[in-house]
């Protein structure tokens, strides 16, 4: 009966240890980045829905808890136009501590990061599927920690230099110097 509990034991602990079946091992830098990048995009848009969306068009002025931590304010303009299905902006998201953690299928996908920094949004989102995102995002110095991927990798970054330009579901961003990219977003 001894023996039967040890190897059930260790055969739960191993399964529960290998999540998804991969390894911290299969996520080189490239795809911490990129797993980073769609956390920070994914915060972004967030924020955005839980402060703006179904606001009147002109300017905006909001504040919101963020979902694990922190804060988030957001100011700026936004625009609207019925005939196209899209919405102008001119947006800053001040973040302090502003936590968010994504849990998903795909091991590139899940992250829990906290941020902290202002980023400044210009361009068009789409509201219709007929219509397209195009978006410019821009921060000079960002403080981002957490984990990323799963099973879990630690990340952290300080005086972080982040630009994003999303053209439909692709975004491509120079995230602390290094180059990344996601094609499904």
């Amino acid at each position: 009966m001894k023996k039967t509990v040890i190897a059930l034991g260790a055969a739960l602990a191993l399964a529960c240890s290998e999540g998804h079946g991969g390894t911290t091992e299969d996520c080189d830098q490239a795809c911490i980045d990129r797993t980073a990048l769609r956390g920070v995009r994914e915060t972004l848009k967030l924020i955005y829905n839980l402060t703006l969306q179904g606001n009147p068009v002109g300017s905006q002025e909001e504040l919101t808890p963020c979902p694990t931590s922190g804060g988030a304010r957001v100011s700026g303009t936004a625009s609207s136009s019925a005939t196209q299905g899209t919405t102008r902006v001119d947006l800053t998201y001040e973040l302090l501590e502003c936590g968010y953690t994504q849990r998903d299928e795909s091991q590139d996908e899940n992250y829990a990061l906290t941020l902290t920094g202002t980023f400044t949004q210009t361009g068009t989102i789409a509201v219709q599927p007929a219509t397209h995102t195009a978006l410019l995002i821009e921060a000079e110095s960002v403080t981002l920690r957490g984990t990323v991927y799963d099973p879990a990798i630690p990340y952290e970054e300080e005086d972080c230099a982040i630009d994003m330009t999303q053209d439909g579901d692709r975004l491509t961003a120079t995230l602390c110097g290094r180059e990344t990219s996601i094609d499904d977003l």
